[in-house]
């Protein structure tokens, strides 16, 4: 009996043309369809074509292999993904990462020996991958930047740094869904990097409120995101992927997401159990140990931060400070 054939692996993005106009295309190798065009419904952007997603994906594995007209990938500005409406972010989700931070900010007067702090941090993480939930907050869209576009540094900020993250796109509406139905809501799969003005976490004035997401994740920018969506069919095991964040040609961050306290299927339940999870939402699932702090060497004008995410395709970016006024 012949071997039925495999699916062509394909990828959405948005991309402009020479004359600026955008479009929503499904990437095939180094070319790409306009979705505007090829789809028998007209699609504006890839959140049109989220919004219709059930019966989208039929007809995109039937372009991936049968489309007419096709443009080549090179000669097309590479914008980020998707638009979103919602944009959740996640903290302290990978296990060596809070291991890590536990260790480092032991008391200077602390009796525990370095060992004796990791061993307590593990069972602690080991605990509340049990009995714990998430810590989720809520991000910008309006921090959102291509994949390849320049990072602006702002001049307000003194501590800027990088947080690679596997970042799931919703693909139909979820509210109040378990873990075990969680995936089925997942379109699917992208990388973000989810920048941090470290000196901005804690406010000065009152730290007993606790962290302060919107001045410390939310400048303009600040959430690198893609280069494409690819389709979850073509992510066999997102809790085994590979995320690898380079400096300068310097690997930073370098960690399976195996490492995940809480994976994709808790987050998204986690999520919808408060608000309903639209089509084009992102989940950030948190970033793993690496970060700029840990190494004591924060983002500098002129950086190139190269990111990569098994499957998922590279994203190149450029730090580029802000003159003071």
């Amino acid at each position: 009996m012949a071997t039925p054939p495999q699916p062509v692996r394909f990828a959405l993005g948005t991309f402009s043309r020479a004359d600026g106009q955008s479009f929503p295309g499904l990437v095939v190798d180094d070319r790409v369809a306009d979705l505007g065009r090829a789809l028998e419904w007209r699609s504006a952007s890839t959140l049109d074509v989220l919004e219709r997603w059930p019966e989208a994906l039929p007809s995109l594995r039937h372009l991936a292999g049968e489309a007419q007209e096709w443009l080549p990938l090179d000669g097309l500005r590479v914008h980020a993904p998707v638009a979103p409406r919602q944009v959740f972010q996640s903290g302290a989700n990978y296990r060596q990462h809070v291991i890590d931070l536990v260790v480092a900010h032991r008391p200077a007067d602390s009796a525990e020996s370095e060992e004796q702090a990791r061993a307590r941090a593990a069972e602690l993480m080991d605990r509340r991958a049990r009995e714990d939930q998430p810590y989720v907050f809520i991000g910008l869209p309006s921090a959102i930047t291509g994949p390849y576009d320049d990072v602006v540094l702002p001049s307000w900020c003194e501590q800027p740094d990088w947080e690679l993250e596997l970042t799931a796109v919703i693909g139909t509406p979820a509210h109040r869904v378990s873990p075990e139905e969680a995936l089925r809501h997942v379109a699917g799969y992208t990388i973000a990097n989810d920048l941090t003005a470290r000196d901005l976490v804690f406010r000065n004035d009152m730290r007993e409120i606790g962290t302060d997401w919107l001045r410390s994740k939310n400048a303009p920018g600040f959430t690198p995101l893609g280069p494409y969506l690819v389709p979850a069919e073509f992510v066999p095991d997102p809790a085994d992927l590979r995320l690898t964040l380079k400096l300068n040609g310097d690997t930073m961050q370098d960690e399976s997401t195996k490492d995940m306290i809480f994976d994709v299927a808790r987050m998204v339940s986690y999520v919808s159990q408060t608000t309903t999870l639209l089509p084009g939402d992102l989940v950030l699932t948190g970033s793993p140990a690496g970060n700029g702090m840990h190494h004591g060497r924060l983002l500098r004008d002129g950086d190139v931060m190269e990111s990569t995410i098994t499957g998922l395709g590279v994203q190149r970016t450029r730090c580029v400070a802000q003159e003071r006024a």
